[in-house]
C-alpha cells in the first residue's frame, strides 16, 4: 500500500486549492514542504526575509484571486511571518503562512525554536490551526484557502510539526477535501438597491469613492459603467486606483481635500472610512454627509459614520444590480452643475500650484520634478509599487494607473517594507509587464536585501529610489559628532545603486534632474534587474497642505 508524508501532502493540497506561488527561507523543519511544493509544481521563490517572504504572498492573493503561501521556519521565522500575516489582514487579501514547529511529541519540553505559534498568530488573521494528523493535512489546507477568499478575504495560518512533515500515511487513509471553488457572489436586497440610488439622487453634491474591494471583486467593468451612466465626480482610494481610469474627465483625484470636504451625499463601493479617509469625520467631511455603503461584511456598516443605506454583498454583483436598476430611471448628475465647476477649480488651482515645482530644473531635485519624469516614463501596463512617506504619498497622485490591480503600497496597515515583497510578487505573477517600484531611500532599508533575490531569479524589476537622507525628510550632510545624529538621518545620497551592482543587476545615480529621463530609459530599456538612485533635496517636501498628511 502506499504511503505519502506530511510535506507531499502539504504541497499536493496547496496546488489542489489553486495556490500557485510559494514564496519563504527553508530550514528545520520545512526543507521538505518546500521541496515538495517545487514537485508538485508550484513556484517556490526563496526570499532573504520572513517578512518579505509573507508580504510576497499577499500580494499574489489580490493579484490573482487565490491565496499566496508563505513559508517559514519555526520560531523566530513565524514571529517574523507575523508582520506579513497582519498586513494581509488588515488589508484584507489572502494567504496562507504555514510555519514549521517542533515535534509534536516535544511539545513542553523546550524544543529547538519552541513556540506558542497557533496562539501568537491568532490574533492576526481569520483562521489558524495546527495540524495534530498527517492524513488531515488537506481538511486544513482546504479550510486555510476557504476562510482566506470568503467574506472579506485576509490571511490564515497552518502550523505544521516537524513529525507531521515528515509523518507517514496510507494513501487510502488521507482525509481528501473538496477543492475550494471561487467565492459566492452576494447580492443585496432590491429594495435596498432602489432607496441607495434614491438617496443618490437627491444630493446636491454627490460623489464616488472607489476602493479597492472593487478591485478585488473584479468589479472594474460594473463601476465603470456605473460612473459613465451617472455622471457622479468618483475619488479612487489609493489601491483603488485604475478601477476607473485616474485620467477620467470625472476623477476628483486633484481635489480630494476639497470634494471630501464639501460632498454631501458619498457612495462607499468598497471602500473604509478609516485613517486613510480620515474617518469621514469632519473637518474633512461634511457634517451632514449621507452615506451610502457597499461592503463585503455586514460588521463594516456604518463604522465611524452611520450609513443611510448599507448594501452587504459581492461588489461586483451589487454595483451591476445598481446599474440594472438604473436602467428604469431617466436621472443622471448634469454636467453644468456648481459641484463640477467648484471641483474642476480647485483642480486647476492646485495643478498651478505643483507646476512650478515640476518644472524646476535645479538639483538636486524636488519630488515633483522627478515624478514629473518617472510618470512620462512609466508604461501604461506597468505595476507600479509604492513605498515611502513622502514619496508613495505624493506618487499617489503623481503617478496614475488607468487598470485596476496594479497598484500596490503600504495600504490600510500602513507598512513600511512591503516594497520589494510586492515587486517580487508582482514579477513573478505578471511576466509580461514591466514592474516598477518607486522607494524612498528609508523604504528601501527594510528590505534592500531581496535585490539579491530579483536577480538570483533574473526577474526584470525596476527600481526606483528617492533619496533624500531621512525618514520622511531629510537631513543632508550629516554632523561630525555621531552622537548628534537626528534620529530620522540617513546617509545622503547612499549609493543603492552599486547594491544592485553587486548582485548583478544595472545600477545607476543620477543628481542633475535633465539627465533622470535618460536614464530611466536606460533602465527600462535592460533585460535584467535595475535600479535608478535619484537624489533629492534633503529639503524637498510636498505642496503646502491645509491639514497635514494625506491631503490633496
Amino acid at each position: 500500500m502506499a504511503k505519502v508524508n506530511g510535506a507531499t501532502l502539504m504541497a499536493r493540497s496547496l496546488k489542489q486549492q489553486g495556490v500557485e506561488y510559494m514564496f519563504g527561507i527553508v530550514g528545520f523543519p520545512v526543507q521538505p514542504i518546500a521541496a515538495a511544493a517545487q514537485e508538485a509544481g508550484i513556484r517556490y521563490i526563496g526570499m532573504r526575509n520572513e517578512q518579505s517572504a509573507s508580504y510576497a504572498a499577499q500580494a499574489v492573493g489580490y493579484l490573482t484571486g487565490r491565496p499566496g503561501a508563505a513559508l517559514v521556519v519555526s520560531g523566530p521565522g513565524v514571529v517574523h511571518g507575523l508582520a506579513g500575516l497582519a498586513n494581509a489582514q488588515q488589508n484584507c487579501w489572502p494567504m496562507i503562512l504555514i510555519g514549521g514547529a517542533s515535534a509534536t511529541y516535544q511539545n513542553g519540553m523546550g524544543a529547538f525554536q519552541e513556540e506558542r505559534q497557533v496562539q501568537i498568530a491568532s490574533p492576526f488573521c481569520k483562521f489558524a490551526h495546527a495540524v495534530e494528523h498527517v492524513h488531515r493535512v488537506p481538511f486544513y489546507v482546504e479550510m486555510a484557502t476557504r476562510y482566506s477568499i470568503y467574506g472579506r478575504p485576509g490571511a490564515t495560518y497552518l502550523d505544521m510539526p516537524d513529525d507531521i512533515i515528515l509523518g507517514e500515511v496510507d494513501e487510502e487513509k488521507v482525509h481528501q477535501a473538496a477543492t475550494v471553488a471561487d467565492p459566492p457572489r452576494m447580492q443585496a436586497l432590491d429594495a435596498d438597491v432602489e432607496q441607495a440610488l434614491n438617496v443618490l439622487e437627491s444630493a446636491e453634491r454627490p460623489l464616488v469613492i472607489v476602493g479597492k474591494g472593487m478591485a478585488w471583486s473584479r468589479a472594474e467593468d460594473e463601476v465603470r459603467k456605473f460612473i459613465e451612466r451617472t455622471q457622479v465626480p468618483f475619488l479612487a482610494s489609493p489601491m483603488g486606483k485604475g478601477v476607473m481610469d485616474d485620467s477620467h474627465p470625472l476623477s476628483v483625484g486633484a481635489a480630494r481635500s476639497h470634494a471630501l470636504q464639501e460632498a454631501d451625499v458619498i457612495v462607499l463601493l468598497g471602500a473604509r472610512l478609516n485613517w486613510i479617509m480620515h474617518f469621514g469625520l469632519p473637518p474633512r467631511f461634511n457634517r451632514n454627509v449621507r452615506i451610502v455603503q457597499v461592503d463585503i461584511a455586514p460588521e463594516a456598516i456604518s463604522q465611524n459614520v452611520p450609513a443611510e443605506v448599507g448594501l452587504v454583498g459581492d461588489g461586483r454583483a451589487i454595483v451591476g444590480q445598481m446599474n440594472k436598476a438604473l436602467a428604469n430611471r431617466q436621472w443622471f448628475y448634469p454636467k453644468d452643475t456648481p459641484w463640477h465647476a467648484a471641483i474642476a477649480e480647485k483642480s486647476a488651482a492646485n495643478a498651478k500650484q505643483i507646476k512650478p515645482m515640476a518644472d524646476d530644473d535645479s538639483h538636486p531635485m524636488n519630488y515633483y520634478r522627478a515624478f514629473k519624469d518617472i510618470s512620462a516614463w512609466l508604461p501604461q501596463n506597468a505595476v507600479i509599487i509604492g513605498e515611502g512617506a513622502n514619496t508613495m504619498d505624493i506618487g499617489r497622485t503623481q503617478m496614475p494607473n488607468k487598470e485596476a490591480r496594479v497598484r500596490l503600497d503600504a495600504g490600510s496597515y500602513g507598512t513600511m517594507g512591503i516594497g520589494m515583497g510586492f515587486t517580487i510578487a508582482a514579477a513573478v505573477v505578471h511576466p509580461d509587464r514591466p514592474t516598477v517600484s518607486v522607494s524612498g531611500d528609508s523604504a528601501i532599508g527594510f528590505s534592500g536585501m531581496e535585490i539579491e533575490t530579483a536577480c538570483r531569479y533574473n526577474l526584470p524589476v525596476k527600481i526606483v529610489v528617492l533619496n533624500n537622507g531621512g525618514i520622511g525628510g531629510g537631513v543632508g550632510p550629516l554632523p561630525d559628532d555621531k552622537t548628534k545624529i537626528p534620529p530620522r538621518a540617513l546617509i545622503w545620497g547612499a549609493r543603492y545603486d552599486k547594491m544592485m551592482e553587486a548582485f548583478g543587476g544595472r545600477g545607476w545615480h543620477v543628481e542633475d534632474p535633465t539627465k533622470l529621463r535618460g536614464v530611466l530609459d536606460e533602465a527600462m530599456a535592460f533585460k535584467g534587474p535595475a535600479l535608478v538612485n535619484v537624489l533629492l533635496n534633503p529639503e524637498a517636501g510636498r505642496k503646502p497642505q491645509k491639514f497635514g498628511w494625506h491631503t490633496s
